[in-house]
């Protein structure tokens, strides 16, 4: 059960949603200390906080260029399930770039490649983070 709660717990700490989003965003800490007016360390730190105030959570919205409610409502399972279901039905071939229709191959709006490159590295943080609450279960530890 502790696998669980730590997941659960997560969903609801804002400061972990912050950092996703700015990742996803593709800015840098220190790019967003420079739009909010504060240091990277206040971001650092702002990103370990579990609770952020309306006030505060609103600049960093607005910083990140996303609504307040699609930042506290953000959950990288989601993220997961609509990027997978995209690439799934959208018709995209690897090798071609485009979808193959009628003899012509038309143009499809895909994520630029830093924001795959970024998505892609939260992918890999999160399936470390659950290797590493599976293995801790295994032992019988706690972080």
């Amino acid at each position: 059960m502790e696998i669980e709660s730590k997941f659960l717990e997560s969903n609801q700490h804002v400061g972990l949603k912050i950092g996703s989003v700015r990742r996803l965003v593709g800015i840098t800490q220190q790019e967003l200390a420079e739009r909010l007016k504060v240091t990277k360390q206040a971001i650092s730190k702002l990103e370990q906080t579990e609770n952020v105030d309306d006030e505060r959570l609103s600049k960093v919205a607005m910083a990140l260029g996303v609504s307040v409610e699609g930042l506290k409502n953000f959950n990288t399972e989601n993220v997961l399930y609509y990027t997978n279901n995209f690439y799934e039905n959208c018709g995209v071939s690897a090798t071609n770039g485009g979808v193959i229709g009628t003899g012509k191959i038309e143009t499809v709006n895909a994520f630029p490649e830093h924001m795959m490159k970024l998505f892609e590295e939260l992918i890999k943080m999160e399936r470390e983070k659950f290797r590493e609450a599976t293995s801790d279960k295994k032992r019988g530890t706690k972080k």
